[in-house]
């Protein structure tokens, strides 16, 4: 019974620990967009393998992550600890290039409107990714230790993640590429998430079940409604 409880622990932990990566899957994808085809890839698995350094780095020095909750500063009479200061600036981070890249796809017009913003050098957007990374790492350590107290199954759930996302990452950028509605869609969920990092910072934590099912649904809207204009199309 012991190791069916282990099992199914392990299992929740890894199910949730895959669907917080989907968050840096579809940021990464979105950066890869930036770069020539011949790059995208490479930006892709430095991305998400930084990502898995990052998050086994965090478990090396647990004992330093749950400090995290400590307040550092007060401000009116409420304490800011080190993780809520990470989520807030992660979460205005977040916001601000989901918002921006939406402005460009909205304003910009021509065959090469997905292009047309200010260039970006693969250190640069590496350097976008690893910042993420951090906010979605310290997030996703945090969350693994409030639910097993086995460090070998938080590891565990790490490794297995981040080869989930290794092989998701290009299906999907290449999903998102091929049809530039979910780029719209992708980017609004990152607004979202966004709001939900300021939220959770500011000491106002969403319900993730919240944010993930309506995106799951919002998702489920814009493939149904493809698929009408496909047959419409076709008809």
């Amino acid at each position: 019974m012991e190791i069916l409880d282990t099992l199914i622990a392990l299992l929740t932990l890894i199910t949730l620990e895959v669907v917080l990566g989907i968050d840096n899957i579809i940021f990464i994808s979105i950066l890869a967009d930036k770069l020539p085809e011949g790059q995208r890839d490479r930006l892709r698995q430095l991305g998400i393998g930084l990502a898995m350094v990052m998050r086994l780095a965090l478990l090396a020095v647990i004992a330093w992550v749950m400090k995290l909750d400590a307040d550092l500063f007060t401000v009116f009479s409420e304490g800011i600890t080190g993780k809520e200061l990470i989520l807030l600036v992660g979460g205005v981070f977040l916001l601000y290039k989901a918002t921006r890249e939406i402005f460009h796809l909205s304003e910009h017009k021509g065959p090469n409107a997905a292009v047309q913003t200010k260039a970006a050098s693969f250190g640069q957007l590496l350097g976008q990714v690893l910042l993420l990374d951090l906010v979605f790492s310290v997030d996703s350590i945090i969350t693994a230790v409030g639910m097993v107290d086995e460090l070998w199954m938080m590891y565990l759930a790490v490794v297995v993640t981040v080869v989930v996302m290794l092989l998701a990452a290009k299906p999907i950028s290449a999903f998102i590429t091929r049809h530039p509605s979910f780029k719209v869609l992708a980017l609004s969920f990152l607004m979202v998430i966004g709001v939900a990092l300021v939220a959770e910072g500011a000491g106002h934590p969403i319900p993730k079940g919240f944010i993930y099912g309506s995106m799951a649904f919002a998702f489920f809207v814009d493939v149904l409604q493809m698929r009408i204009l496909s047959r419409k199309h076709e008809a």
